[in-house]
């Protein structure tokens, strides 16, 4: 299985007015250690074929917006109960009003984690200059060849900027972790291994199971996914390699 590649266009900065389509005012699993609330905005310029959020991608319209005056006035209220503010989507870092929106939320006094596909490392290594991010997952799509990320990305990738964000993650000014959405047509026992040779040194490589239930590309809903012993297995693979 293999979705046919297609750019996906990034708004354009005066089109965006950062609408946020989705608010979970309480997660334990979002940023490890942590309890947070977590904002989802809507967009992406990629089109991997196992996303579980498609609908926030490619219909965000579909969504209501939240008013951000609401959502500053309830993340105020749970100051109390959340250690901060998990950013994801889509893709946020396409987002040019992106920044104003962490600062707002550093003002509360809450930390923030952003989530991303590390495509944008000038946004990235921004967001860090300015100390608007306190923590950041990536994505590692597939190993690091055009080939094998275009068919996890959906979209041609220029790995430079994949790389970059790696680089930029792995200078380690903030906590960071990378992880990997194994997909069985995409990945296999090899193609871990090479990415976890890849990122050695680096914190950390989480491997996940996707979701077949109902993933952007029909020919994926309902595919097996790998069982957790295997996936498990690798994982215990791929951390000594990591920690090297």
């Amino acid at each position: 299985m293999m979705q046919a590649l297609a750019q996906a266009p990034v708004p354009a900065p005066h089109a965006d007015p950062l609408s946020i389509k989705g608010f979970l005012e309480t997660s334990f699993v979002d940023w490890p250690g942590k309890v947070v609330s977590v904002l989802f905005l809507p967009r992406c310029n990629f089109r991997c074929p196992f996303c579980h959020n498609h609908s926030l991608v490619v219909n965000p319209a579909g969504y209501d917006d939240i008013p951000r005056p609401y959502i500053m006035a309830r993340l105020t209220e749970l100051k109390e109960w959340v250690d901060g503010v998990c950013i994801s989507g889509g893709e946020p870092t396409i987002h040019p009003r992106l920044p104003s929106l962490m600062a707002e939320v550093k003002e509360l006094g809450l930390t923030v984690k952003l989530d991303t596909n590390g495509s944008r490392p000038d946004i990235l290594q921004a967001l860090l200059a300015q100390g608007l991010v306190d923590c950041v997952a990536m994505d590692i799509k597939a190993p690091l060849d055009e080939v094998s990320y275009a068919r996890a990305a959906g979209t041609a990738v220029d790995l430079a900027a994949i790389q970059e964000s790696i680089a930029l993650l792995e200078k380690g000014e903030v906590e960071y972790y990378f992880r990997t959405t194994v997909v069985p047509a995409l990945h296999k026992g090899e193609d871990l291994l090479h990415i976890a040779r890849h990122l050695s040194g680096s914190s950390s490589l989480t491997l996940q199971n996707f979701n077949a239930e109902d993933p952007l590309d029909p020919r994926f809903k309902g595919a097996a996914s790998y069982h957790a012993e295997w996936l498990q297995g690798m994982q215990e693979r791929i951390t000594p390699i990591i920690q090297q």
